[in-house]
């Protein structure tokens, strides 16, 4: 009896059609650059096929997705002119999927990553050490964990799947171009009150945009250069700069390493 990538996981639930992608692709230790669409495919179509034998539910995601597929293939399959190619190089018809899968990647390790964090969390701190997490110079505030920041993230997105056009180009922008974003959000902030996440989020032409801001929210909080704030509970999450912002913010090789991180 042959064994398949997909009997592992065959009864478990992905949360879309990238997820199971991404699994058939690291399990078959695969380099995601140069994916054998044909074989993903077939294994894909597989997974399908026995999800529908065992009555699980598919949301339209992964039909969709296995149109892609499909047309992806079909266009690799077709013959190419090489005295065309040598005038207009067409692009590889994987490398959209391929960003796309490595977007996915890089959000789902920074969420498994938080997941750890809250776990942490919650084993240390209990609900009579709130106070630690009050600000001095506002009065009482809530406790606001990274978590909450993930939901305003997470809400955010859900949201923005309704708009007509939501991808504007291919925006090229990376997180430490975002770091610098925030860094001139505080110096022209007028306000005394925290800046939101949510209209920052919002403020986003892409979701690639909207990932490497929330990754940059993530490396200035850890680097203790912004503060999350919440004035009530379910409240909006607010954006605060800490003392030792200009400090974290002023080495350049600071934004190199982080460079070199996510690439």
């Amino acid at each position: 009896m042959s064994s398949s990538p997909l009997d592992v996981h065959l009864l478990g639930q992905y949360e879309g059609p990238l997820d199971l992608l991404l699994d058939l692709i690291r399990k078959q230790q695969i380099n995601i650059y140069d994916i054998p669409i044909a074989s993903i495919t077939s294994q894909y179509l597989e997974y399908m096929q026995k999800a529908l034998e065992l009555d699980m539910e598919l949301s339209s995601e992964f039909i969709y997705m296995a149109a892609t597929l499909i047309h992806i293939k079909s266009k690799l399959l077709l013959p190419t002119d090489p005295e065309l190619e040598k005038m207009s190089p067409e692009e590889d018809p994987r490398k959209e999927l391929v960003d796309r899968l490595l977007e996915h990647e890089r959000f789902k390790n920074a969420a498994e990553m938080l997941q750890q964090k809250r776990l942490v969390e919650e084993a240390v701190w209990s609900n009579p050490q709130i106070g630690k997490f009050e600000s001095e110079d506002e009065g009482p505030g809530l406790a606001v964990s990274l978590m909450d920041l993930v939901k305003t993230f997470q809400t955010v997105l859900d949201r923005v799947k309704s708009r007509p056009i939501y991808e504007i180009g291919k925006e090229d922008v990376n997180v430490p171009d975002m770091i610098r974003y925030l860094e001139n959000v505080f110096k022209n902030h007028r306000g005394k009150g925290p800046v939101s996440a949510t209209q920052l989020f919002e403020e986003q032409r892409s979701r690639r945009a909207m990932i490497c801001l929330f990754l940059a929210m993530l490396e200035l909080v850890k680097r203790q250069a912004i503060l999350l704030t919440q004035g009530e509970m379910f409240g909006d999450i607010g954006l605060k700069k800490n003392l030792a912002f200009e400090e974290a913010l002023g080495p350049a090789e600071m934004l190199e390493a982080i460079e070199q991180e996510y690439n």
